[in-house]
């Protein structure tokens, strides 16, 4: 029997050259979805951790976002790949780490997509049946959203950027605007920073707040997965990625404190928990039009369904990257004649959410509380994982690495790098520790363990895959990591040195 060809490598190849920086910075924007951020997540925040200093928190996680993407933007000079995350792992740490990562990358990512379309229908269904009068159920509306996703994941990569950029701009607007009103009706008549002092830092639930505040920022590492897709990778990633921080830790920094001045340090707690994510549009509507308000509710809407799509094309570039070095099936990697769009990975990944959204809907499972928040926090948590991981690489990688092309001295290669895990490490505990009540269950409930430890799990089976793939199919083991189709050994050579199979 004659095996199938496989893809040709024209078909595994995604469209380069297409995407400038603000294209970049606009889909990256579209997955952390500032409006949703800032109305649901601060407010959380501050009903959950009971301290004031949410805004402080965000910024404080921003900084250390950018000392992670030292290290992360320096790997992509020499290494593009639409799957960082695993990619930079499997260079630094070896090819078994590499494919423990990208099994938590894939889950993570997924679950993340599910997840906002579950925000998507529970926010759309009283939304719209108080505007328009129509009572149709909570995954309807995440059907009609999952349907447009699904196209909009097999087209031009910049048609879904040009999407994104509208969306991400008119939500940005809306928020500055809501955010200035509110500064400038401070309660009490007098602008307060108590929330941003330093000496927050010191209060008891400060970490509890940073594990919230670091959700927020998911997304922003999305850069990389469009490396393979922008106009000069080694240029526009970094750019891109410390655009996205400052912008977006400005924006959720500033309208913390916008809603912590218009409610007051003493009683922002109290309204965000009565509140929950109308805290501010409440405290601006006294002074705004009605439209205003009204159009920022249909923003947050579309702000889901922004993230959700900008979340679909990072899962697919994942599948196709694992597809195109033939550690999953090299279906994944085949894309689109014309749009170079990751057709194949993009359908498979849609299935994915269909299925997991209509798990929820068929067993009348709560969309917000159970379909989204509890989904969104695992799937953070999961990308933080990837962080520590990819932090750890990128330390190991520039402490041997003899190629100088890369242009990375010590300190941006390896001590931002140690730096970086030692921080985020600590972020990571934290959130660990504050797991149940992230998630909204008891103290002793299964899944308090269950999903954190879902991540251990499926990083063990990845080792064992890539064990097998070594002895079964050394081919694919030899092209892990590398963003390239497996090339079986010329016949006659010798075998590779045992350092190089690592």
């Amino acid at each position: 029997m004659q095996a199938s060809p496989p893809p040709s490598r024209v078909s595994q190849a995604l469209a380069a050259n297409r995407l400038g920086v603000w294209t970049v910075v606009a889909i990256v924007g579209g997955a952390i979805a500032p409006l949703t951020v800032v109305a649901g997540g601060a407010t959380t925040g501050w009903a959950v951790a009971g301290v004031v200093a949410i805004p402080l928190a965000y910024l404080v996680i921003a900084a250390l976002l950018i000392l992670f993407s030292t290290g992360y933007t320096a790997m992509s000079r020499g290494s593009i790949s639409a799957g960082p995350l695993y990619t930079f792992p499997a260079k630094g740490l070896g090819r078994p780490a590499g494919v423990g990562s990208g099994a938590i990358a894939l889950f993570a990512y997924s679950t993340m997509g599910a997840g906002l379309l579950g925000g998507f229908g529970a926010v759309a269904k009283p939304l719209l049946a108080d505007q328009l009068g129509w009572g149709t159920p909570w995954w309807a509306w995440a059907l009609a959203a999952w349907v447009i996703i699904a196209v909009l994941g097999v087209l031009h990569v910049d048609v879904v950027g040009k999407v994104l950029a509208v969306l991400l701009g008119a939500e940005v607007l809306v928020t500055v605007i809501l955010a200035v009103v509110m500064f400038a009706h401070p309660a009490g008549g007098h602008v307060s920073y108590t929330a941003i002092s330093p000496g927050q830092i010191l209060v008891a639930g400060f970490g509890a707040a940073c594990a919230i505040a670091i959700a927020g920022f998911v997304g922003f590492e999305a850069t990389g997965n469009l490396s393979e897709e922008s106009k000069d990778p080694r240029r526009t990633v970094p750019l891109a990625t410390y655009l996205a921080l400052g912008i977006v830790g400005l924006v959720y920094g500033g309208t913390a404190l916008a809603m912590v001045v218009a409610a007051g340090t003493d009683n922002i707690v109290a309204k965000s928990t009565s509140d929950g994510t109308n805290t501010m549009f409440n405290l601006a509507a006294p002074y705004v039009p009605t439209w205003l308000i009204t159009t920022g509710h249909f923003l947050l809407l579309s702000s889901l369904f922004a993230s959700a799509l900008a979340f679909q094309s990072v899962a697919s570039r994942y599948l196709f990257t694992l597809g195109r070095e033939g550690v999953l099936p090299r279906r994944l990697a085949q894309t689109g004649a014309r749009s170079h769009a990751p057709i194949s990975a993009s359908i498979t990944q849609s299935v994915i959410v269909l299925v997991i959204v209509s798990l929820y809907a068929i067993n009348g499972w709560d969309p917000l509380t159970k379909l989204f928040f509890q989904l969104t926090v695992e799937g953070g948590f999961g990308v933080l994982v990837l962080m520590v991981i990819t932090s750890a690489a990128t330390a190991t990688f520039f402490r041997h690495v003899v190629n100088r092309s890369y242009g990375i001295g010590i300190a941006r290669g390896v001590v931002a790098p140690i730096v970086s895990v030692l921080l985020l490490g600590v972020v990571l505990v934290e959130t660990l520790q504050q797991f149940q009540t992230l998630l909204g269950v008891a103290d002793d409930d299964p899944l308090r363990w269950i999903f954190p430890g879902s991540f251990a799990v499926l990083f063990v089976l990845g080792l064992i895959w890539a064990a097998w793939l070594r002895l079964a199919k050394p081919d694919v083991y030899r092209a892990i990591g590398t963003s390239r189709p497996p090339e079986p050994p010329v016949v006659g050579l010798p075998p590779a040195p045992a350092a190089a199979r690592r």
